[in-house]
């Protein structure tokens, strides 16, 4: 599924804005689009972009910015003030349209957890597929099958409270539930926040394995890094307007830019950056710690440390090269 968002903006002081919405069709005046008081706050502003199928989609942006309104506009839960969004050319705000897109676009809020409600696991996961007409034996299906994506025993917990349940499984239970709606597009609202390390560590490789399992995945999250490893591109949001989109590269080529939005660059990136303005010669658009780690032991690697720039850097990347290999990887 493709979704467009065509010059979308938004205001929670609906009233006046609807009436104007109501009379759009008759009036193509631009102004009559920004018809709420005066100081009305605007939550989105002439936003438009499109996702495109099996995409990862990353979006960004300060608190406040505008992230949690843009993305409940792709299922229709908000219709927007002025502009429209699109789900293969059908209008979500058109009437019945949004309620057959939220079959097809699963919307999972930050601790979705917290949206437990039924008295058994099962129960919690089939409630989206009995709420779509869906037969028992399909509905049986389909609660095993959501399970069984987000690594959970339906045996062992199928007939348990969810409330007696780890947090983390708690958590993989309510995306289970959205899982089990077979939706082609994943949207997730800082899905690791709250975490511990290790349980973020495999629900990030859970999203990982959906998304190479074909799922289009639109992702919220403050953590530049998992944006840099995961998204094919980026939507970056700063009080309510596209501030940047592109790939990776492109986003977190102007550090300093983002850093003026509240948002900094990933730590490597941020680190090698660090390292050009010594004098090393880091010539990648975009670093990760593996890549940065063998690009400083590459180039030091023949080079006598005093020799280098400076000297406290080179020590430092060195160091710092070293734990990363020793650790295989993982953040020193």
């Amino acid at each position: 599924m493709r979704l467009a968002f065509e010059d979308v903006s938004y205001s929670y002081e609906g009233g006046e804005a609807k009436k104007r919405r109501g009379r759009r069709k008759k009036d193509a005046a631009r102004q009559a689009d920004w018809g709420n008081a005066p100081d009305a706050v605007w939550a989105l502003r002439d936003v438009t972009f499109t996702v495109e199928p099996g995409e990862f989609f990353g979006v960004a942006g300060h608190t406040g910015s505008g992230k949690s309104t843009l993305i409940q506009h792709m299922n229709g839960l908000v219709h927007p003030t002025c502009g429209r969004v699109l789900a293969d050319g059908r209008d979500l705000a058109e009437k019945g349209v949004a309620t057959e897109v939220r079959r097809q676009v699963g919307l999972v809020f930050q601790y979705p957890e917290n949206q437990l409600f039924a008295n058994t696991v099962y129960d919690d996961v089939a409630f989206g597929p009995r709420n779509m007409g869906l037969g028992a034996e399909e509905v049986d299906r389909r609660v095993r099958e959501g399970l069984a994506l987000v690594g959970l025993s339906f045996d062992e917990l199928a007939e348990r409270s969810p409330f007696d349940l780890s947090g983390g499984q708690q958590r993989r239970v309510a995306f289970a539930g959205v899982l089990a709606m077979e939706p082609e597009v994943l949207v997730l609202d800082e899905p690791v926040a709250g975490l511990d390390p290790l349980s973020r560590e495999e629900f990030l490789g859970l999203i990982r394995e959906l998304h190479a399992g074909g799922r289009t995945i639109v992702m919220v999250s403050h953590s530049m890094e998992d944006l840099a490893a995961l998204s094919d591109r980026i939507l970056v949001l700063s009080e309510g307007r596209v501030f940047r989109l592109g790939t990776p590269a492109e986003v977190f080529a102007d550090a300093a830019a983002l850093k003026a939005v509240g948002l900094g660059a990933p730590a490597p990136e941020a680190f090698a950056a660090s390292l050009r303005e010594a004098g090393f010669e880091l010539g990648r658009d975009l670093y990760d710690e593996r890549t940065l780690a063998a690009d400083i032991a590459a180039q030091l690697a023949g080079t006598p440390v005093a020799a280098a720039p400076d000297a406290a850097v080179g020590f430092a990347a060195l160091r710092a090269a070293d734990a990363v290999i020793e650790g295989g990887g993982d953040d020193a």
